[in-house]
């Protein structure tokens, strides 16, 4: 039997973890000693390991719930329903990172654009993209360059 603190030790998480997937109801103590400290099993070890690798690649609570529920009653259940699951999180997850990569390209546009000198942010491209909802930016240096070209022109 393990002690709380034990257990969480044990699985390299904090005993406010435990207390929290108890409070879901992923996991509940196999019994409470004569104090009333929570005491958990080697099948409560493995409950919580199982959890935390659920965890580690994604799934929500709610999704552990359901794979725990699951993983208690596999008679009646068909591989591809968990096949169902994993690919759902991995499709998920693809959007995200599609999602990401266009905002890394969109960032690195607007970061390209700007020549980020010491110069006013009065003509800030940045500033100017975000103003006009993505419009072509120019880049500060160009401004800043086209405005010296046209002073110097009309020095001549």
């Amino acid at each position: 039997m393990y002690r709380i603190g034990e257990l969480a030790k044990s699985c390299e998480v904090k005993a406010d973890t435990l207390r929290f997937y108890e409070k879901h109801g992923l996991l509940a103590p196999s019994m409470r000693s004569d104090a009333g400290y929570r005491l958990y099993t080697d099948a409560d070890v493995e409950r919580l390991r199982f959890i935390l690798r659920a965890k580690a690649v994604g799934f929500t609570l709610a999704e552990i719930t359901e794979l725990l529920s699951i993983e208690l009653d596999k008679s009646n259940w068909a591989c591809a329903d968990v096949k169902g699951m994993v690919d759902s999180k991995l499709a998920d997850v693809e959007a995200k990172i599609a999602e990401l990569n266009h905002f890394r390209v969109s960032l690195k546009r607007l970061s390209d654009a700007c020549c980020g000198g010491p110069e006013s942010a009065e003509h800030c491209s940045i500033l100017e993209a975000l103003e006009t909802n993505g419009a072509q930016v120019q880049c500060e240096k160009e401004h800043h360059y086209a405005a010296h070209q046209a002073n110097e022109s009309v020095k001549d």
